[in-house]
C-alpha cells in the first residue's frame, strides 16, 4: 500500500497557500523554567508520579501519550527505550511504561490507569475516586487527563494536582480552560488549537464551494464540541452555506449503536445537501468509514474529514493531514518539563498550532466526478490514488 500515496514539495505562495499555512508556535516562553533535568538545580521532589485518565478508548489517545513519552526521552526525563508497537493502546503502552520505563525524575503509576470505557455512571465513580485519592493519599503528582470527558471532570477546584489535557476537541468550547491564554486555575494547562476546525471548513468550502453542508454529530455539549459546531457555523455564516445537522450518539458503550446512527443520519442526509464533513465521533471508525464513503459516493458528495489523512485514505475526499505528533509530542514534553522544573501549568502556553497540509483521494473525486484543480493538487501534501480498505 505504500505506492498508494504520493508526497509533493509545497511551494504554493498564493492565497491558497496563505490559507494552509498554520504559524508554528514556541513552546515556552524564555523567562520559564528550563524543560531539562538540571543538575545544578534539581526537582524539588523526584521522582513525580504520573496517572493517566480518559473518558474511554480513542486512538488519538496513544497517539499522544506516545508522542510525549518520546519527547520526555529527548530531553532526557526517561532513559530511551523502543516502546511498544504503535499499533498498540494507550491502556498497552501505559502498563509497558510503569513497569519498563527508565528514569530517576518519573514514575507511571501501574494502579492509576483510569478509563471510564464511555459510561456516564462509570466515569462519575472515576472523577470522586481519582479526586479522593489526590486530596487524602496525595501518591499522584500529575494526571494525563486525555480527552473531552477527562478534562472536565479534573479542570476544577476540586483538587489541586497539576493536570495535563491533551487531545480534547475544543477544550474551550467544552468548558474546560477559560480563554486560549488563560486555563483558569493554577494546577491545569490544556493544549488548544482554535483555529484548526475553521480552516478545515473553509478550505473545503474554497475546494467545492458547496451551498448545503450535511454534518451528523450528537447534540449534547460534548457532542456539539467534537463537532467544532461554533466553527461551523461561524464560518457558514461568513461563506453564506446553509448547515443541514443530523444528531447521532457518540459517546456510549455500545460502540455498534453509535455507527448505526452514524450511517442511519449519513443515510438521511445524503439525499438533502451537496457535501459532507465528516466529524469525530464515537461512531465513525475505520469500519464505518468505508460505508460512509459508499453512501457519499453513491450520491456524489464531496466529503471532508474532520480527524484526518487516515479517513481520506479509506476514501474520503479530503481533509487535513493528520496532526504533527512529533511536534506536539516534543511541545508537550517540554511544557511537562518546566511544570517539573517549578513552573505553574497556568503560567504555560497552551496555544499551539502545528503545521498541517492538505490530503486528497483522487480515486473518490473520480468516482464522485468533481475536478480538482491544478493549484490544490500542487498544494496538497499527502494523494491516495485508491481507495484503501481497512484491514
Amino acid at each position: 500500500m505504500r505506492n498508494s500515496i504520493t508526497r509533493i514539495v509545497f511551494l504554493f505562495t498564493g492565497v491558497l497557500g496563505t490559507t494552509l499555512l498554520l504559524a508554528l508556535t514556541p513552546p515556552a516562553a524564555a523567562s520559564h523554567p528550563s524543560d531539562t533535568p538540571q543538575a545544578q538545580n534539581p526537582p524539588a521532589h523526584t521522582p513525580w508520579r504520573l496517572a493517566y485518565y480518559e473518558g474511554g478508548p480513542h486512538g488519538n489517545y496513544h497517539d499522544y501519550l506516545e508522542a510525549t513519552i518520546q519527547g520526555l526521552m529527548a530531553l532526557g526525563w526517561i532513559e530511551q527505550a523502543e516502546l511498544p508497537s504503535s499499533e498498540a493502546d494507550a491502556r498497552t503502552l501505559w502498563d509497558w511504561l510503569a513497569q519498563n520505563a527508565k528514569s530517576q525524575y518519573l514514575t507511571f503509576l501501574s494502579d492509576a490507569y483510569y478509563s471510564a470505557d464511555w459510561e456516564q455512571q462509570s466515569r462519575e465513580k472515576i472523577r470522586t475516586d481519582i479526586i479522593e485519592r489526590m486530596n487524602r493519599r496525595k501518591d499522584i503528582d500529575l494526571v494525563f487527563a486525555m480527552g473531552t470527558w477527562a478534562g472536565q471532570d479534573l479542570a476544577n477546584n476540586r483538587h489541586h494536582t497539576p493536570v495535563f489535557v491533551l487531545s480534547a476537541s475544543d477544550p474551550i468550547q467544552s468548558g474546560i480552560i477559560k480563554s486560549a491564554e488563560d486555563s483558569g486555575y493554577d494546577h491545569v494547562f490544556a493544549r488548544v488549537s482554535p483555529q484548526r476546525y475553521e480552516k478545515q471548513l473553509r478550505v473545503f468550502h474554497e475546494a467545492v464551494g458547496f451551498k448545503r453542508l450535511g454534518v451528523a454529530y450528537e447534540n449534547s455539549v460534548d457532542g456539539r464540541a467534537y463537532a467544532a459546531l461554533e466553527n461551523i457555523e461561524k464560518v457558514a455564516e461568513e461563506n453564506r452555506f446553509k448547515v443541514v445537522s443530523c444528531y447521532t450518539l457518540s459517546d456510549i458503550p455500545d460502540n455498534s449503536k453509535a455507527v448505526e446512527s452514524v450511517l442511519s443520519c449519513i443515510d438521511k442526509l445524503a439525499p438533502e445537501v451537496d457535501a459532507l464533513y465528516i466529524t469525530m465521533q464515537g461512531g465513525v471508525n475505520e469500519h464505518s468509514i468505508p460505508k460512509i464513503v459508499k453512501i457519499a459516493n453513491k450520491h456524489k458528495l464531496p466529503t471532508f474529514s474532520q480527524l484526518g489523512s487516515e479517513e481520506v485514505k479509506y476514501g474520503v475526499l479530503m481533509s487535513m493531514s493528520r496532526p504533527d505528533f512529533e511536534s506536539v509530542g516534543d511541545y508537550l514534553a517540554s511544557c511537562l518539563g518546566q511544570v517539573i522544573n517549578g513552573a505553574s501549568p497556568r503560567a504555560l502556553k497552551q496555544l499551539f498550532e502545528e503545521k498541517t497540509n492538505i490530503s486528497l483521494n483522487l480515486k473518490t473525486a473520480e468516482v464522485i466526478g468533481i475536478y480538482l484543480r491544478a493549484d490544490w493538487l500542487a498544494a496538497a501534501d499527502e494523494i491516495y490514488r485508491e481507495i484503501q480498505v481497512p484491514d
